[in-house]
This record gives C-alpha cells, sequence and structure tokens, in this order.
C-alpha cells in the first residue's frame, strides 16, 4: 500500500480529513506530521548507514519509516516548536529554532517522491513580482503596478493612475496586545502622501485599482481547474479587499467557466512553476477583461470545496497524490 506523508498542524481545518478519506478510497495510506508538535512530541530522525538512507517519524501514537512514501502534501508548517520556549533556557531559543526549522525543512526537500508543495517552491511563488512578470509574459493581462521603497516614485504612479490600491507582499499582520492585526489591500489617496514617507522603512505594492464586475478565485489541481466567482461589490468593508468581510461572502461565491484562453495560459504559468497547486486571485473588469493578480501556493480551498458536489477540490488532491490523475514531474532526487 503506498504511503502519503501529509505536513500539517493540530489546528488545520477539515480539509485535511476529506482528501485523507479519499486517499483511503484509493488504496493509500495516510501519514500525519503535524509539525507543532515537533519536537517535543513528534521526533523525526534520518539515518544513513549500510549504505542505506533511513527516515523515521515517532509521533505519541505511532512510529512511522518514511524513506518509502509515494508522496507527500506540504499543506502547512504554523507554530513549529510550539511550546519550546517555556521548556529551555530563553538563551539557547534562538539557536534552538533555527536548527528545528533547518532540519525539519532540509527534510522536506530531500524527501525522494512526488511532492505537492515544498518550502522552496513556497519561497519562490513568494515572490508577487517574478508572478506577475510571467503572467504578463504568457499573455495574461494584470494591473499596472510599483513596488517600491522610494516615496517620491510611489507618489508619481499614485498621481499618474489616481485609483491606486496598496498592498503586501506577504501575510503582513501587526501584534499588539497579543491582538494579531491583518494589514489588508487599502485605497491610496492624495491626502495620504505624508504616510508614504514610511516606504524607506518597509516597501509596498502599488497597483492601478481595477474596477470590479466579478472576483473570482481559481484553485488549480493538476490538471483540474475550479473557477468560482463572487460580486464583492455588494458589501462595503469588501469592496476593496473582499477578504475584510470574507465571512459574509462564504455562501455568495458560485461556480463559473474560465474563457478557454485564460484557462489554458493558467494552466501555462503552473507548467512553468511546475508546480500542482495553486489558488489564483482574479478581478473581471466591467469590460470583462480578466486581470490576473496573484497565486498561493497554499491559497485556501476547503470552503469553495464544500460546494463543489463531493468535495471534488479534495477529490483532485487526493487523486494527485495517489497517481491517479496527471501530475507535473517534479522528483528531483531521482
Amino acid at each position: 500500500m503506498n504511503k502519503i506523508l501529509i505536513i500539517t498542524h493540530t489546528a488545520d481545518n477539515f480539509s485535511i480529513e476529506k482528501v485523507t478519506e479519499y486517499v483511503a478510497d484509493n488504496n493509500c495510506e495516510v501519514i500525519r506530521f503535524d509539525v507543532d508538535l515537533y519536537p517535543l512530541e513528534n521526533k523525526l530522525s534520518t539515518i544513513f548507514q549500510d549504505g542505506e538512507w533511513i527516515s523515521i517519524l515517532e509521533t505519541p501514537s505511532a512510529k512511522y519509516r518514511l524513506d518509502d512514501i509515494s508522496a507527500v502534501w506540504y499543506r502547512r508548517a504554523y507554530n513549529i516548536g510550539k511550546g519550546l520556549k517555556e521548556e529551555m533556557d530563553t538563551k539557547f531559543f534562538g539557536a534552538a529554532m533555527g536548527e528545528i526549522r533547518n532540519t525539519l525543512f532540509g527534510f522536506l526537500e530531500s524527501i525522494d517522491a512526488y511532492s505537492l508543495g515544498k518550502p522552496s517552491v513556497y519561497r519562490r511563488l513568494d515572490s508577487k513580482e517574478e508572478q506577475l512578470k510571467l503572467a504578463h509574459k504568457i499573455g495574461l493581462s494584470v494591473p499596472e503596478t510599483c513596488l517600491t521603497n522610494n516615496p517620491e516614485e510611489a507618489k508619481k504612479f499614485i498621481l499618474k493612475h489616481q485609483n491606486v490600491v496598496a498592498k503586501m507582499q506577504t501575510g503582513f499582520a501587526i501584534y499588539e496586545d497579543g491582538v494579531e492585526n491583518v494589514v489588508f489591500t487599502n485605497v491610496v489617496k492624495e491626502d495620504k502622501f505624508e504616510e508614504l514617507d514610511s516606504l524607506l522603512y518597509c516597501p509596498m505594492q502599488f497597483q492601478q485599482m481595477i474596477e470590479k464586475k466579478r472576483e473570482l478565485r481559481v484553485t488549480i489541481v493538476g490538471r483540474d481547474v475550479y473557477a468560482f466567482e463572487v460580486d464583492s461589490q455588494q458589501f462595503e468593508d469588501a469592496k476593496v479587499d473582499w477578504r475584510k468581510d470574507g465571512v459574509n461572502l462564504l455562501d455568495k461565491w458560485t461556480k463559473t467557466e474560465l474563457p478557454k484562453d485564460v484557462e489554458e495560459k493558467l494552466l501555462e504559468l503552473l507548467d512553468i512553476y511546475n508546480v500542482d497547486y495553486g489558488a489564483i486571485d482574479i478581478i473581471v473588469s466591467p469590460e470583462d477583461q480578466y486581470y490576473f493578480i496573484e497565486i498561493n501556493a497554499a491559497g485556501e480551498f476547503f470552503w469553495l470545496d464544500n460546494l463543489t458536489e463531493g468535495n471534488m477540490i479534495s477529490r483532485s488532491i487526493a487523486d494527485v497524490l495517489c497517481d491517479k490523475a496527471p501530475r507535473r514531474n517534479n522528483v528531483v532526487l531521482a
């Protein structure tokens, strides 16, 4: 029986259970590695002796060989080393976390099997600049964009385009009194020019504001394309960034079809990156022009999966992991 390793954490959502169920339907076994239990509860060892490499994962409930897995799904790596700070001398904590992360990610990079996502792939897809350049190169429409830490360049861009939004390139959040405050996409007005001087300390991405007829979330798994749309303009808080009022929009998404040329270009984009999963954000203008905004290497999909008959996105993920559906070959060590 083929073994599928899923890298996640204990607080992940129900998508793990659904994919696990469909993996079992394909007569494969799931090994779940919750990284927030590493290293205090999960023990990971890689050993080379007698001419053989062996990897062992020991969890509170079982012990697994990982060197013979057939595929891995790198889903999430949140809260690595949870609880460790309270267990050790503070002066050693930073150095220990460096070793922990390096060991874990080094193991994930070295797995000699098909991988649906890898830390190095996620790092590459963190580059919004490369995404936009590649999307433009293959013929997708992208908003006019300025990435800068130069206040004067930002001001010139804003004055030229008038309607401009500012966004961060990461999951940027400010923590105050233990509360996480996510920085959403916001409209930039000329009366805020004085605030742009802070770009000297932290660069930002500015984009021409595209008037929205619809917003799309396109989830691609292998060659399967699942496109959903929403009218984000029906709620005031969602007009600029739908995530800001995402809860009210949860049941407003509907399945849609992409123009054939747009679908083909999105598949080409995944071919270029050699990845089998991407959650892509698109804006459709009143003129029905499709603007590529970004691709998320590990973007959430489960709220859309629940809108498909039989959780088809989860089933596609399971089929790709079990080699029951076309996938891009990415076994580097083979």
